[in-house]
């Protein structure tokens, strides 16, 4: 029996006999996904009920609109660390908003950008943040997590933010640390550490949870001195569109596409590399309008923004999960655990969430890939050190400006100084070859065929200007013909058509003919809107270089009979 229905594509395909393994799956992904969605609010200070909320109406937003059999979504501790500095934002404009409410309106908000921007189809946007960069910002907002749980593991308030004041601040404070609290935050965080490294078949976060639970239970930790999480509501929210007054537009809007630009960047890197090891292809844009489900139905519950969870999404791969029916189940999992195991939850200590929140980050941080940055290039592991120090020296929010900058600049510096190659003859085989890395290659007698290997764009004109100035300067004096390939020029503008016009005319004055050869389409009719092949010359632009080389070939003779 097959399921085809127009909005469930997450169902496309389903059969019965893949009923009992989504129903294992959605049972392991309830299970893992406990720990997180109790621990995560605490980052942007909220309730740990919304990230129940936030977990289980997700689920069914993915399931309503999402494209994909086996992605599953939820709570991130990236985007966490980011909502939360977007709210802090907010809230110190008007400390009077309500916090829940507004950190709703911003899931309400990215999940309305995720279908605009799939609907433009801008998916690719998200790949903006270059993986280099993406590594070091995702890493140093790991820091920034790991230092926001001090306060969880100490007892103490922590009011300072960024990375050295609440350490400066923990040291002035350190009369007032609470030991039997630091006790128990680093037995449960090295427990949960043992269990990562001896590959638990039971998720770490899973047996802190209850291990805290059952603790706090026999021995009250509570009465200790002990922070535990408390009374929890034990009901599902109402459907509400939430609205808070006095909310600063402007801000809300700038905030809601910090939070969308990084959840979805780090959504689709984590999507994409579970597509790869599943063998499954990832949408980028199909995506989007998932995201944007997921986002509106927890924006319309009481929840806060959500992306690809790469923890739910392991546990659904490795069980086997085969449709979105594992994501409904783990929802309802959810709803149960939330009505009916309520008073066992309250149970949970604070420091159990700084330890779970801990190793979370510490997995975050990925030294592998930084160290093959550094073996694979220099500069591509420097600005993902841009990324980490924005993040973690300048705030979460400031950390994305960074971010996004150093990609620009990344982008630039690789497209300002596009190589360019000579080429040549060799004997017996047929084509052009780079006269650098052929050494037995030689070049056409009077003729100089040049290969331009990038757009041409008004950032790097002048750079190419010069370039292609030295080139006329130092041709041979029988050389008669300059002819660029243009094959890999992409992209090119009026400020570059209009070098090419002042390289034509420079090499008209020293008596040599200037000549285009395999010109892509766009630049094409871009130069000929701007007169440029007029001037050039319709007997001087060629479909390839052979036709050049044989319009040469064919003047030469005409010339000598």
């Amino acid at each position: 029996m097959k399921l085809a229905l127009p909005f469930f594509k997450g169902f496309a395909g389903f059969r019965m006999s893949w009923a009992g393994r989504d129903v294992m799956a959605g049972l392991a992904i309830a299970a893992v996904a406990i720990p997180s969605a109790v621990a995560y609010p605490a980052i942007a200070g909220l309730p740990p009920e919304v990230g129940v909320y936030s977990s289980i109406f997700s689920l069914l937003g993915y399931a309503l609109l999402g494209p994909s059999h086996r992605l599953v979504v939820g709570p991130d501790a990236a985007t966490m660390t980011v909502l939360a500095a977007v709210l802090a934002s907010i809230l110190a404009q008007d400390p009077g908003l309500d916090r829940v409410a507004t950190a709703a309106l911003l899931a309400l908000c990215v999940g309305g950008m995720c279908l605009i921007a799939g609907r433009l189809r801008l998916g690719e946007i998200a790949a903006f943040l270059s993986r280099p960069i993406l590594i070091g910002f995702i890493s140093g907002i790991s820091i920034s997590i790991m230092v926001g749980q001090i306060g969880r593991f100490t007892g103490l308030a922590i009011a300072s933010d960024g990375l050295v004041a609440p350490i400066l601040e923990l040291v002035g404070k350190a009369g007032d640390v609470h030991w039997p609290s630091v006790a128990l935050g680093g037995a449960l965080l090295a427990l949960t550490l043992l269990l990562e490294r001896l590959k638990s078949p039971v998720p770490g976060p899973l047996v802190v949870v209850t291990v805290a639970m059952a603790g706090s239970a026999l021995f009250d930790f509570a009465g200790l001195g002990i922070k535990v999480v408390g009374s929890l509501p034990q009901s599902l929210p109402a459907f509400s569109v939430p609205v808070p007054a006095a909310v600063p537009l402007q801000q809300l809007l700038l905030g809601a596409g910090a939070l969308w630009l990084v959840s979805f960047s780090s959504g689709l890197v984590a999507a994409r590399s579970f597509g790869a090891r599943g063998g499954f292809a990832v949408d980028a844009n199909e995506e989007l309008r998932g995201l944007g489900g997921a986002n509106l139905v927890t924006g319309v519950f009481s929840g806060f923004p959500v992306t690809v969870s790469d923890s739910r999404t392991a546990v659904n791969l490795s069980v086997g999960g085969r449709s979105q029916l594992a994501g409904v189940v783990a929802a309802v999992a959810l709803a149960s655990l939330l009505v009916f195991l309520n008073d066992a939850l309250s149970l949970l200590p604070a420091p159990a969430l700084g330890a779970i929140l801990v190793a979370a980050s510490i997995g975050l941080i990925d030294l592998k890939s930084l160290r093959e940055l550094w073996h694979i290039s220099r500069m591509e592991f420097a600005f993902a050190l841009i990324g980490m120090w924005g993040a973690v020296s300048l705030g979460v929010l400031n950390g994305v400006i960074v971010a996004v900058s150093a990609t620009l600049l990344y982008v630039l510096l690789k497209e300002m100084r596009p190589r360019d190659a000579l080429l040549g003859r060799l004997p017996g085989r047929s084509g052009f070859y780079k006269l650098h890395r052929f050494p037995e290659a030689r070049p056409v007698p009077g003729l100089t065929l040049c290969l331009i290997q990038g757009s041409l764009l008004f950032f790097n004109v002048d750079y190419v200007r010069e370039r292609l100035e030295q080139l006329i300067a130092e041709m041979p004096a029988d050389a008669s013909w300059l002819v660029l390939d243009a094959s890999a020029v992409v992209q090119l503008d009026s400020t570059a058509a209009a070098m090419l016009d002042d390289v034509r005319a420079k090499a008209a004055g020293r008596g040599v003919a200037f000549g285009l050869a395999e010109l892509n389409y766009a630049p094409r009719q871009l130069l000929e809107r701007a007169g440029v092949l007029g001037r050039i010359g319709a007997d001087m632009v060629f479909e390839d270089l052979e036709e050049a080389a044989s319009a040469f070939a064919a003047r030469q003779a005409a010339g000598a009979s």
